[in-house]
Parts: C-alpha cells; structure tokens; sequence
C-alpha cells in the first residue's frame, strides 16, 4: 500500500503474491513471476479476482475479561452517562468482580471465541490489554490468557494496564495502589509475560502524574508505552504520551491541537477507537485535520471491551472510522495494516512485499473500499499468518 494520491493502495492487478518459509518471497504482476516458480508452489490459492490485503492488525483491543456489562448500557440508553456508572461502583469495576472470578481456563475460552471471529474478519495480530484485575495475580493470570491466545496462529502483542481503575479496597489510597502497579505489577508482568505497559490518563481513571509514574517504571523494565489519554476531557495526555515516548495515545476525542503537533515530534501515533465514540454515544471527535496537518499516524483498532465498544469486527471499526471521524477508505485500511504494527513494536508486516512476514487477508469485493463500505461486511475468504492458512 502507498501513499500515491492516484492509487492510495498501490494496486498490483492480476497479481501473485508468493510466499516461503514464513515470508512473503515475491509480489508482483503474475505475468511477470519468476520462471516454474508458480507451478511448482505446494498451495496454490485462486482468488477469481478477489483482493489481497495485508492481515489486519488490531493494536488496541480488550479481549480478556469475564461477565458483560449489557444491564449497563440499558442503563445508559436510559440516560444515565459513563461516568455516573463508573463513580457509583459499575463501570470498569463491574468487569473487574467478574473478571477476579474467572478461572485461566474460563478467561481463554471466553477470549478464543471473540478472537476467532476476528480471525475470520482478516485479523492476524492482536493487542491484548490487562486492566480488569487490578490486583497482581489477576492482572497476571489475564496477560498469561492473552499469551495461550498465541496457539491459534495469530500474533499476540500483551500489555499490562494495571493502572485502568482504582480498585475498591484501593480507595482513599490512590499513592499505595500506583505503588503496587509499579513495584510489584509491572516487575512481574515484565517477565515474558507483558510487552508493554498502558495508562488510563482521565478524571475517573488516573491523573497526569500518576500515569507519568506507571510509564516510567514500565520504561525502567524494558516495556513500551501506550497511554488511554484525552478520551472524556482534556488532561494533555496526549502531549504526556508524547513527552513520555509513549509508541501512541489512544481515544484523543479531547486532544488539543498542541498535543497532536507533540505527538509528531515524537513520532507518537494516535490510535482511533471509533467504536467507543459509537457506543458511548459522544459528540467530541479526535482532531483529525491538526493530526493530518502534523503527520500524526492514524491507526484504527477495535477497542473490543465489555464496557465501552462489544465489537469483535474489525471492518466495523473500519467503517466507524470513516462514517463518524471522516478518514478515507484508504486511511482506514492502513490504520488496520501498516501503520498498526509499529505501535505494537512490529515492523515486520502491515505491508505486502518481499522479506515481510506472510499475513494475509484475501477478500471477495471488487474495490479495497468495500472493506470498509460494507457495514460488517462478510469473512475473508482465506487468511494466512506467518505463510499458514488459518481459514
């Protein structure tokens, strides 16, 4: 995909794509494939004039929890807000009583089935945040699920968000709980069992100092930063991501014009979380023009949570993206593909040429902004991950 305005996808037509040990090892024109390379291939896949994407890449999603939060959201289209859910004890506290109860065993089966559908919909790596156990061993035993995620071949990116709610027997010790996340949470989940660390920068989540704090000592241990920032005010979490040398900020509905131009100099991306706006039913959209303005990557993830965005569809967000916020058919998919997996540290995919890992998605439409015209749309007809077919 290229940023040509002409073809914004850099279309190769009647093309084949061939793929060795794990790597995509030629792309082009079938007229002009190396010699019997095609004929001699083990698996040849004939699309009949369908498109090849890359696999799509998630950077931002929630899929290990226990319980729903449906009585909630009855609650909310019955006109009590986010944040009244949230200070009355619901909320994300709601999904951590479940989430504490739930077995490994249970949060697994209860993760494979949410991510299978995104498998089916082209997805190949995933980011799969912590956050509803907010003590260490459930905190722990989540990333541990998201980890077992790996064995149904799609890549699995994990970052700890210890620091996502208060918990209750935390309250009215705000310094003691920030202790734990950073003295005991992140040392632990930074052995093999967490790539990144995560912050959620907001009045009912933890304020600008404290997720200063949580960044720090995750950077100390070898992680890399994300941080929820400027999602229902604004506390300049996007210009702390940036200061912090946070890999994105995410949600940005808040964000000023001076934190997108910080997250430029710093090479931060934003992460766009159209289905949160959706279902939260807000009016404040990112600022996608100052973001174009600074060339601020423009990534789009699901969001998948139980509170906030119940979507496991990727094309859906895709779509959102460009109904709600405005982005193109063409940014859509490359915040779903090349501009995704730099923010999970992943510089191997995203984009179809030789020497890249094999993630592919194919699809049945006649142009690439089907994937994101369609409402949903309709399973990819073959997706491969790392040169194996998956569906």
């Amino acid at each position: 995909m290229s940023d040509s305005t002409e073809d914004p996808y850099g279309t190769v037509r009647n093309a084949v794509v061939l793929v060795r040990d794990g790597l995509i090892d030629w792309v082009g024109a079938a007229s002009d494939a190396p010699e019997g390379v095609i004929a001699s291939a083990r698996e040849d896949i004939d699309l009949g004039g369908g498109w090849v994407t890359p696999g799509l890449i998630d950077a931002h999603t929630h899929l290990v929890f226990g319980g729903t939060r449906a009585g909630e959201w009855e609650r909310r289209l019955g006109g009590a807000s986010y944040e009244d859910i949230a200070r009355a004890g619901g909320g994300i506290l709601s999904t951590v009583r479940a989430t504490r109860s739930a077995s490994l065993d249970d949060l697994v089966l209860g993760a494979r089935s949410r991510l299978e559908t995104m498998i089916d919909f082209g997805t190949t790596t995933v980011e799969i945040k912590s956050g509803y156990g907010l003590e260490p061993e459930a905190e722990l035993r989540m990333l541990e699920a998201a980890r077992t995620l790996g064995n149904t071949g799609v890549s699995v990116s994990t970052t700890l968000l210890g620091a996502h709610a208060l918990p209750p027997e935390f309250q009215g010790d705000r310094a003691g709980y920030i202790d734990l996340v950073c003295d005991e949470m992140i040392p632990r989940a930074a052995d093999g069992l967490a790539d990144a660390v995560d912050a959620f920068c907001e009045g009912i989540g933890f304020t600008p100092e404290e997720c200063t704090r949580v960044l720090e000592a995750g950077a100390a241990h070898g992680l890399a930063g994300r941080l929820h920032a400027d999602q229902l005010s604004d506390l300049e979490g996007a210009a702390l991501a940036a200061r912090m040398g946070a890999r994105s900020a995410d949600h940005l509905e808040y964000t000023n014009e001076a934190g997108a131009e910080a997250m430029a100099a710093a090479g931060c991306a934003a992460v766009l979380l159209p289905g949160a706006f959706y279902f939260l039913q807000e009016t404040r959209k990112p600022p996608i023009e100052a973001f174009r303005e600074y060339g601020v990557p423009l990534v789009v993830a699901t969001d998948s949570n139980p509170g906030s965005s119940p979507t496991t569809h990727p094309l859906v967000a895709m779509n959102q993206a460009c109904v709600l916020f405005g982005l193109t058919p063409a940014e859509a998919l490359a915040g779903m593909t090349r501009l995704a997996g730099p923010v999970l540290g992943l510089d191997d995919r995203g984009v179809i040429e030789a020497g890249r890992r094999a993630d592919l998605a194919c699809w049945a439409v006649g142009s690439p902004a089907e994937l994101s015209y369609w409402m949903g749309g309709t399973p990819a007809m073959a997706v491969i991950a790392d040169g194996r077919r998956l569906r």
